[in-house]
């Protein structure tokens, strides 16, 4: 399915955004940096990361954890645990995470 739109990054209160499990780690290095930027300009940011199997957002999130403490200002960024879980009736597990300066 392909969906197309536009928006203004200004005009949203808490931008999202998700990662598939079996993205490959530079990705997450992507994700680190697009997040810090927003960060810049936005309050909070929340991620999504998901996978076919439960160890696999905890995995991704430990990684980009990684990632954002070898940033200089990843120290200023708090990061807190939100809703996870498997989606009923599917292999699909979740877990979303949200970002602070």
């Amino acid at each position: 399915m392909r969906l197309e739109y536009g928006f203004e990054l200004s005009k949203v209160d808490v931008p999202k955004f998700a990662v598939e499990a079996g993205e490959e780690i530079g990705k997450l290095f992507t994700l680190c940096t697009l997040v810090l930027n927003v960060l810049d300009v936005s309050k909070r940011v929340e991620i999504v990361f998901h996978g076919l199997n439960p160890e696999d957002p905890a995995r991704k999130i430990d990684a980009f954890r990684e990632v954002l403490a070898s940033v200089s200002d990843g120290e200023s960024v708090t990061v807190d645990l939100g809703r996870g879980g498997r989606i009923r009736n599917s292999s699909a597990y979740y877990q979303w995470l949200g970002l602070a300066r």
